[in-house]
């Protein structure tokens, strides 16, 4: 039997050995974030991720789609960030697409619940969401929401409404404190009763958005001086339809693979790199429409960014192939090998289009 000095001297060569082991683990006990070991020790402003753009709006055949395949795929694909659009729906927060009447996706609530599942279920990755609060709705009907749906406990709460963007925790330390949600909101958000709900534009900027030109550019649109913000780059192009001396912008899925592409004119990542060489620091956020067009390549764009090889988690879902114009006239694909993806809506949607047009929401459309 080992002497008591014995038992000593074994103790105190284990502890020597565990105890920093330990501490490493108290300071960082993750050890792969959103994907990539490399990425646990870097700031949630210093990476890339691709986001969704009117990531709800999922219609096939509709004007008013973005995407086309739901929020839980979305996130299993690899979108890290969510844009909403929140209307008030007879008293009830919904998801809409400039209006209720065009498209609804139901209640907010509804949607947070299946990001709460996916949050659960998906530990080590770090998401946000970007509400566009159309209709001014308060912070603390969306704490509300977000604690009916249980997104609050993953929810991130920053010390401060504004924070430089070199100093948000790193994708590590969020992961360990099991606050893997970043909520953003683009206006009426308040630090003081809701934490949680971060206003964007404190803390982000962003590029323009309803852009029909595929020069993309990378100058501050929204809002307020680029200083040492996150930022964002709104990279979704969209053409001009006129029904019935009626004028307002569709996505141009014509041309989904060169913009959703890693390179070329018009391409997410030209793009990405100009705005980065422009700003010595490359996007935050990359808003895209119907990402799996390109085959995965906004996932390649971020990852490049990321400094990281591209490995996709899941096999990217096939592009819908199937749609008709808005005069209800089918077209085949163009001779560049994007899909010509055009819509039709019954004649009522178009009469909530118009309405929407009149009452001047277009404006808020994005």
């Amino acid at each position: 039997m080992l002497t008591l000095a014995q038992a000593a001297f074994v103790y105190s060569c284990v502890t020597s050995i565990l105890l920093p082991l330990t501490a490493a683990r108290s300071i960082r006990g993750t050890s792969v974030c959103n994907g990539y070991a490399e990425l646990c020790s870097r700031t949630f402003g210093n990476v890339s991720y691709v986001g969704a753009h009117d990531s709800y709006a999922v219609a096939p055949g509709s004007i008013s789609a973005n995407q086309d395949y739901n929020v839980t795929t979305q996130l299993n694909d690899g979108i890290r960030m969510l844009q909403v659009q929140v209307h008030d729906s007879k008293g009830v927060p919904h998801l809409c697409h400039t209006s209720c009447s065009l498209l609804d996706a139901g209640p907010f609530v509804n949607y947070l619940t299946a990001v709460k599942e996916w949050v659960e279920a998906n530990p080590t990755e770090v998401i946000s969401i970007l509400i566009v609060n159309s209709d001014s709705i308060a912070p603390t009907i969306y704490d509300q929401i977000y604690k009916a749906a249980g997104l609050n406990v993953y929810s991130y709460s920053p010390p401060s409404a504004t924070i430089d963007g070199s100093q948000w925790p790193t994708l590590g330390t969020l992961i360990d404190q099991k606050k893997t949600v970043l909520t953003f909101m683009d206006y009426h958000a308040d630090f003081t009763n809701v934490a949680y709900i971060i206003d964007e534009f404190s803390n982000i900027w962003e590029t323009a958005y309803d852009v029909t030109d595929q020069t993309f550019n990378c100058a501050v649109n929204r809002t307020g001086e680029a200083g040492n913000k996150m930022y964002l780059i709104n990279h979704f192009l969209d053409k001009e339809e006129t029904l019935f001396g009626i004028t307002f912008p569709v996505p141009d899925t014509s041309k989904l693979n060169e913009t959703n592409a890693v390179s070329g004119p018009g391409s997410l990542g030209l793009q990405a790199e100009e705005c980065g060489a422009q700003y010595q620091k490359y996007p935050t956020f990359m808003l895209v429409d119907f990402y799996e067009y390109g085959g995965g390549s906004v996932f390649q764009v971020a990852a490049q960014l990321n400094g990281v090889t591209y490995s996709s988690p899941t096999p990217l879902p096939t592009p819908l192939l199937t749609t008709t114009s808005i005069a209800g006239q089918s077209q085949p694909p163009n001779p560049n090998g994007s899909v010509a993806r055009v819509y039709s809506d019954p004649i009522i949607r178009f009469g909530a289009l118009v309405a929407g047009v009149v009452a001047g929401v277009m404006l808020v459309i994005q």
